[in-house]
């Protein structure tokens, strides 16, 4: 490979960055993609950028599916990160985790269907070579996930954006994580989508009046707040509260995975 190119969740950069691509790739250039940068803060989304770009052999770009300009900035990183005199066309490996939309991007990328994509984790299933142009091969890879998500705030991040298959996650400890950083930095949003006058401090509680908002429930009038719980990770993951950005390089003490 001449050089990488990860594909990181705009919401989550430091949460969905795999800590074994920076081992594996050694020396090698790398390329990072800030993809669903529609649904993340802009201003963290700049922070990120010029953190990441404080390292000489990584670029960064901020990328969503309604931008048409991917593949020109992609191969121009791409000549100017890999050595003068390499043979045409560069070859790129692309990693990313599950659900992070790098087979979305690499269908943008290629301009074309070459990849199948689904709004649910672990669609691609074996490596390919795509053709993007004369100058750039990608090696597509399935997304992987590294065998212990540490430190624990990272396993709830990458699990509230659907990372984590949500066959093994409890909705409601999810939503209790999601809201009380909503409730903390982006109140307006949460309050204006809910129809509530003000947000209660108790996350639980926010959780109980989005279900009677929503009528989840129960025979006996009382709130299912599994259903409740449900409802709020869905509308985070469908941008329903604006553009939020779940960690801030601030957050995150970029050494070996601490926050």
């Amino acid at each position: 490979m001449d050089l990488v190119i990860e594909v990181l969740d705009a919401r989550i950069p430091f949460s969905s960055e795999n800590p074994l691509v920076t081992e594996l790739r050694g020396d090698k250039p790398c390329i990072r993609i800030l993809n669903k940068s529609d649904l993340a803060d802009p201003a963290v989304t700049a922070d990120w950028l010029a953190c990441i770009a404080t390292n000489p052999r990584v670029r960064a770009v901020a990328h969503h599916r309604h931008q048409t300009t991917l593949l020109r900035t992609v191969t121009q990183l791409a000549r100017d990160l890999v050595p003068p005199g390499r043979a045409k066309p560069m070859t790129a490996i692309i990693l990313g985790i599950p659900n992070v939309g790098k087979s979305t991007l690499i269908n943008t990328l290629a301009g074309r269907a070459t990849a199948k994509t689904a709004n649910k984790p672990a669609i691609t299933q074996m490596q390919q070579r795509i053709a993007i142009g004369p100058d750039l091969t990608l090696v597509d890879t399935p997304g992987l996930l590294w065998s212990r998500v540490e430190p624990e705030a990272c396993a709830y991040r990458l699990a509230v954006t659907g990372a984590i298959s949500d066959r093994v996650v409890d909705f409601q400890d999810l939503a209790v994580f999601a809201l009380k950083l909503l409730s903390e930095r982006y109140p307006t949003g949460l309050a204006r989508f809910y129809g509530l006058d003000a947000v209660p401090s108790d996350e639980l509680e926010l959780i109980e009046a989005v279900g009677r908002k929503r009528g989840f429930l129960t025979r006996g009038a009382a709130v299912d707040m599994h259903r409740a719980a449900e409802r709020v990770i869905l509308d985070l993951r469908e941008g329903c509260f604006g553009p939020i950005s779940l960690e801030t390089p601030s957050d995150c003490d970029l050494g070996p995975r601490e926050a």
